[in-house]
């Protein structure tokens, strides 16, 4: 069963389940083997674990959270994809050729996400929160069958 905004524990623990085997499928790799883009149509797993954060932080936390603020405002264009209403995107065919941010940076990224998303979740979160999230989880899985 999907977790709800009636259960936001539920909801952490799912959250960080998911994000954490987004991690550990990218563990074994170096930072050139996240960088590299195998073809055009495929993006690399660097642009995978930044899109992902992406995701949370444009939909939920942009949303949601008191006094939000972009990580970085480059990230917007660099990490999005096909959400043409939510501004331009970096060509998927040329996202291999994005030598910055490094993944160390990425994971920075992702942690500093993890850490906004979980203090929402945490709080009294609107019901709509929890359904982007959800939505998002169900996201980040796909990214990780890609």
């Amino acid at each position: 069963m999907a977790a709800t905004a009636q259960d936001p524990a539920d909801l952490i623990r799912r959250y960080r389940d998911v994000r954490g085997l987004t991690e550990t499928l990218a563990a074994p790799l170096s930072p050139e083997d996240c960088t590299a883009q195998s073809m055009p149509e495929a993006s690399p797993v660097k642009w995978h674990l930044a899109h992902s954060a992406w995701f949370f932080e444009t939909f939920v936390l942009e949303a949601f959270q008191d006094g939000f603020r972009p990580y970085d405002p480059q990230y917007r264009i660099l990490f999005n994809s096909y959400y043409n209403g939510v501004g331009d995107q970096h060509p998927r065919p040329r996202r291999g050729l994005l030598t910055r941010p490094g993944i160390e940076e990425v994971y920075d990224y992702r942690l500093h996400v993890d850490r906004a998303m979980e203090a929402l979740l945490e709080g009294d979160a609107p019901t709509e929160a929890a359904f982007r999230t959800e939505l998002g989880l169900n996201h980040e899985q796909q990214h990780q069958e890609l």
